[in-house]
């Protein structure tokens, strides 16, 4: 099966790209937007809107197979490719890609998710939002080619079993880090809240009170809406680097901090996602397993999530072999290719580091469903609810897409069990 025809559309993401490096500084939010200089370039304004382009492939059967080309919110920091804008883009594509996607064969996703992750033009790779939504369309090219879901797709080519169960999701809450809670409660989101603790005086504290107390909130607020026991997620909480900043990233004036908030989690377990930011991926493997060896010595429960300057498939394997964190952010439109985040799941799991299929907020719903298929076939130990930051988007695309394609898969598999069945004898 043959590509016929190509488009390449723009959109809107699910959220904003915003300039990191200036929230961080402590630029001052007015309503939904920042106010100050944007410090990162690329960047015309601290936020702004979210894009994304849809590659479309027409296939010779008369299907289209879709993709989108997104790039995370805080772009072109901690080693991540710069700013990605369709107006800019566009015209690349067109120009550079569609004479390699014409009348390309799609019978195999791999080997076709390959050459476009590494192809090199000017002696540059494809940006990686381009490799991340070009993957994603030519995945559900060869699923649809060959009549299967992306998920067999995956499982087939990469030989991996068929697990017709769910996964455990994890909720993103954005600013509105309290009314989303009970949002996640009612509906029994697996692990909460993300937090987006981004800035020191508004979010973390100087002191680091703030977080403190929000974290005691949690837990009580957990039990006393649950309707019973038998609900008990994981608590996780994201906060770019933050800690590091009040404590000077001393690993063990940081852990001597997460400890006492695992003392405000009880009784839920508390996973802390980037607590400080080394500038460097050497420097931040080196601090990662400062501050996992000073929680390791105070007998603290907290599991520390790797996220910052773990940007590539490469990145995963010397973190994860490094053993610095007990859980790696896989964040999927920085790895490019989906393959990638396929291959980064897997070995993750391999060596027992716990694997966290994320990616961003700044999404859209085909890049979700997407990665929701190829995490129903590598079975990462968390999978983020996405795109938006109103969490009731995010969960309706990721949790209704999962139990849709869980439904299939399962009539899928008793078929074929009933298929290789031996015929019932006659008496």
């Amino acid at each position: 099966m043959k590509i016929t025809n190509v488009h390449f559309v723009p959109g809107f993401a699910a959220f904003y790209f915003d300039d990191q490096t200036a929230i961080k500084a402590g630029a001052r939010q007015d309503g939904f937007i920042y106010v100050g200089p944007a410090q990162t370039n690329g960047f015309e304004t601290i936020r702004q809107s979210g894009e994304c382009v849809s590659i479309i492939l027409e296939l010779e059967n008369g299907q289209r197979a879709e993709g989108d080309c997104v790039a995370v919110q805080y772009s072109g920091t901690a080693g991540r490719d710069p700013l990605f804008t369709a107006a800019r883009f566009i015209p690349f594509l067109q120009d550079n890609l569609t004479q390699h996607l014409m009348g390309l064969d799609v019978s195999r996703f791999i080997d076709n998710a390959r050459f476009f992750d590494e192809l090199q033009l000017e002696g540059q790779r494809l940006h990686t939002a381009i490799r991340y939504g070009l993957s994603q369309s030519l995945l559900d090219a060869t699923a649809k080619a060959s009549g299967r879901m992306r998920t067999e797709v995956i499982c087939d080519e990469f030989g991996l079993p068929m697990v017709v169960e769910p996964l455990s999701l994890f909720g993103q809450s954005g600013d509105d880090r309290y009314g989303a809670v009970d949002k996640m409660i009612l509906k029994r989101v697996d692990a909460l809240p993300h937090g987006l603790i981004n800035n020191v005086p508004q979010k973390l504290g100087e002191n680091g009170g703030k977080l403190a107390e929000y974290v005691a909130w949690l837990a009580q607020r957990i039990q006393r809406l649950r309707h019973d026991k038998s609900y008990h997620p994981q608590l996780h909480i994201d906060v770019y680097g933050t800690i590091g900043l009040i404590f000077d990233n001393d690993a063990a004036r940081i852990a001597d901090y997460l400890k006492v908030l695992e003392e405000r989690a009880y009784p839920f377990e508390l996973y802390i996602e980037g607590p400080a930011d080394a500038g460097s991926k050497s420097g931040q493997i080196k601090l990662l397993s400062a501050i996992k060896s000073a929680l390791a010595a105070r007998d603290c429960s907290v599991r520390i999530v790797a996220d910052e300057w773990c940007n590539t498939y490469q990145d995963v394997v010397d973190f994860v072999d490094s053993e610095c964190c007990h859980m790696v952010q896989i964040k999927t439109p920085d790895l490019g290719s989906i393959h990638n985040s396929v291959e980064a799941v897997l070995y993750s799991k391999k060596n027992g580091v716990e694997a966290y299929q994320g990616g961003t907020c700044n999404e859209t719903d085909i890049s979700a469903r997407c990665c929701l298929s190829i995490a129903l076939a590598t079975r990462p130990q968390r999978l983020l609810v996405k795109p938006g930051m109103g969490f009731d988007e995010g969960m309706t695309v990721v949790a209704n897409e999962m139990k849709r394609n869980l439904a299939i898969l399962s009539a899928k598999t008793n078929e074929v069990g009933r298929a290789s069945s031996p015929a019932p004898r006659l008496t």
